[in-house]
């Protein structure tokens, strides 16, 4: 196996027209690792996922993965390396009317040309991994959360690939689901030795799992290090986030003038005899 990242970032900038998202970014994701991105909602998480899977062009830097810059890719050669991800999407997105069975072998079925028994055999396998082979026949609505995240699962390791991304993989689960899911997503990474990208609010659950956390905030990294360095970091924006705290760098009041002053100003309202 190849010493080389899986997935190397470097000086990665993206922009929607003018409106800078993000700026700078540098990661590596090792073979075999699970990586997690955290920080607020807004600060280009998903757009970072988005510019691996190649949905998204940089503005400037590049993606590399397996040795390959994936902006440089003609269509041919992103939909091959596309075949080599997984993705489990928020909420589990799995395809309504279809059956559990239908869409853990829906990839198998677009993208090789494996006859119907042993797709039928690699389907229950994969079901068997995430420990709902008896739930085959069943359809999306007829299952809980946990259990459609899990199928979900099933789905993104279909095609046995290198690297998987996982989009708020816990969020709406109950606190059972949500360890079921995160020692899931670990045991499948060690197991089947691919790489994993974990996109997530949930920084205890996360921190239990994972090998290397990227702090993201404003589209810039502001804080990285192992789950241990995370939990013990004295950085005020990590510290609050990791520990849920009222006060700090993040304010629960949007910026504004003063208080008084401005229900004093209101157009059209009484001045109040001590103002």
């Amino acid at each position: 196996m190849s010493s080389e990242p899986l997935v190397q970032i470097r000086d990665l900038n993206f922009s929607y027209d003018s409106r800078a998202i993000l700026s700078g970014i540098n990661m590596v994701i090792p073979r075999g690792k699970i990586v997690a991105i955290m920080g607020l909602s807004g600060c280009g998480k998903t757009t970072t996922l988005r510019l691996v899977g190649g949905q998204l062009k940089p503005s400037s830097g590049a993606v590399r993965v397996a040795g390959q810059v994936v902006h440089e890719l003609d269509n041919e050669g992103l939909y091959a390396m596309r075949r080599r991800m997984g993705m489990l999407f928020q909420f589990g997105a799995l395809f309504t009317d279809m059956s559990v069975y239908d869409n853990v072998a829906f990839q198998m079925r677009e993208h090789t040309d494996l006859p119907a028994e042993m797709i039928h055999d690699l389907v229950l396998m994969k079901l068997h991994a995430v420990g709902l082979r008896g739930a085959h026949d069943l359809m999306p609505a007829e299952l809980s959360g946990g259990m459609a995240r899990r199928v979900a699962l099933a789905r993104a390791i279909a095609l046995d690939p290198l690297l998987i991304m996982y989009d708020e993989p816990f969020a709406g689960l109950d606190p059972i689901s949500l360890s079921i899911v995160g020692e899931l997503i670990r045991k499948l990474n060690d197991a089947l030795g691919i790489s994993s990208i974990v996109v997530t609010h949930d920084v205890q659950e996360s921190l239990k799992i994972v090998d290397y956390v990227y702090f993201m905030a404003g589209g810039k990294i502001v804080a990285e290090g192992t789950a241990e360095d995370i939990r013990r970091s004295t950085e005020p924006f990590v510290h609050q986030f990791v520990w849920g705290e009222i006060d700090g760098p993040m304010n629960f009041h949007y910026p504004a003038a003063a208080y008084g002053k401005e229900m004093m100003e209101q157009p059209g309202k009484p001045r109040r005899w001590w103002a």
